[in-house]
């Protein structure tokens, strides 16, 4: 087998050797793991071996594994490791290791990707989780209920994640701002600062709560506002940086469906590697300066967003 070349059969050995390798690796990680366990809980007795049940023994590793994958990444199935099998399926079709080897390298860069993602959506959730708070509590205030009661009552949402810590100051006479505080480090969640700095107004100069928390969800929606505005005007340059990336392999699939075997020639000749390696770093460098540009356009508006919202009151009055 060498770096440019390699024969089918010998790259499908490989694979099937590899998995092998791993089940078995995970069958006897997992028993010894489960004699452990016995062990310790029989009170240092001895273990009987048992009879060797495989059906019992693959439905335990699953489920450990699936445990595992929970622990780790939250539930999400990983999704960056279906690069691994289209990896495998180009090798394979152009008999070339290759492939593989960047598909293993795509996977933790795909990740990467792909939790951002995830934590972007979560900070909007988040971001949408504040405003929908400061209005329900402004609501039950005006209902005529003791702020702490109305923080007891509102529903946190996506902020659930850190909400233990103001439900218990509310509900045991605690410092509530500081705790309101502490869960605004959450990326998204940073509106309640806001709600923090209306609540200390409002214990130490019996301002009113309601209103201040009306005109902080007011700020907020105003930003949200602004923020979709801003990514409705950059969605056309994210567009265009998707469709270039993807043109490379839409050129890929017509050439193979003309009779060229463009893979032959990018993974089993000079000058096609010397393309594939200047291609692949061109198409790296053209997806980080979009997206390094989108950031830019983004964050100054992120920061001139709401300039009061992260201030104390005693900096509020002082800054008027």
């Amino acid at each position: 087998m060498t770096g440019t070349g390699a024969d089918p059969g010998a790259l499908t050995l490989c694979a099937a050797t590899l998995c092998v390798g791993v089940a078995l690796w995970l069958l006897t990680g997992r028993d010894r793991e489960l004699r452990r366990a016995r062990l310790l809980f029989a009170g240092g007795g001895p273990v009987e071996p048992g009879e060797a049940d495989p059906v019992r023994r693959l439905s335990e590793t699953a489920a450990w594994l699936r445990e595992r994958w929970r622990v780790k990444y939250g539930g999400r199935m990983g999704r960056e490791l279906l690069c691994l099998p289209v990896g495998c399926v180009i090798a394979l079709l152009g008999a070339s290791v290759l492939p593989l080897l960047g598909a293993v390298l795509a996977t933790p860069v795909v990740g990467r990707w792909l939790r951002s993602r995830r934590g972007e959506r979560d900070r909007v959730r988040r971001a949408a989780g504040v405003i929908e708070l400061c209005a329900t509590v402004a609501g039950e205030l005006r209902a005529g209920r003791h702020p702490g009661e109305a923080l007891l009552a509102v529903d946190p949402g996506h902020l659930r994640e850190r909400w233990g810590l103001v439900t218990a100051a509310a509900r045991f006479g605690g410092d509530v701002p500081d705790a309101l505080r502490r869960v605004a480090r959450l990326p998204g969640a940073e509106g309640l600062t806001g709600v923090a700095a209306c609540w200390q107004v409002a214990v130490d100069e019996g301002a009113g709560l309601a209103a201040g928390l009306d005109r902080v969800a007011a700020a907020l929606r105003a930003e949200r506002d602004q923020r979709e505005s801003l990514d409705a005007k950059l969605a056309g340059a994210r567009a265009t940086a998707l469709g270039l990336a993807v043109l490379p392999i839409v050129g890929l699939a017509l050439g193979g469906l003309m009779g060229s075997n463009p893979l032959h020639v990018l993974l089993h000749t000079p000058a096609g590697l010397g393309c594939l390696l200047v291609g692949g770093l061109l198409e790296w460098a053209g997806l980080v300066w979009t997206g390094r540009m989108v950031r830019a356009a983004r964050e100054p508006g992120r920061r001139r967003g709401n300039p009061h919202l992260g201030r104390g009151p005693a900096e509020r009055r002082g800054g008027r």
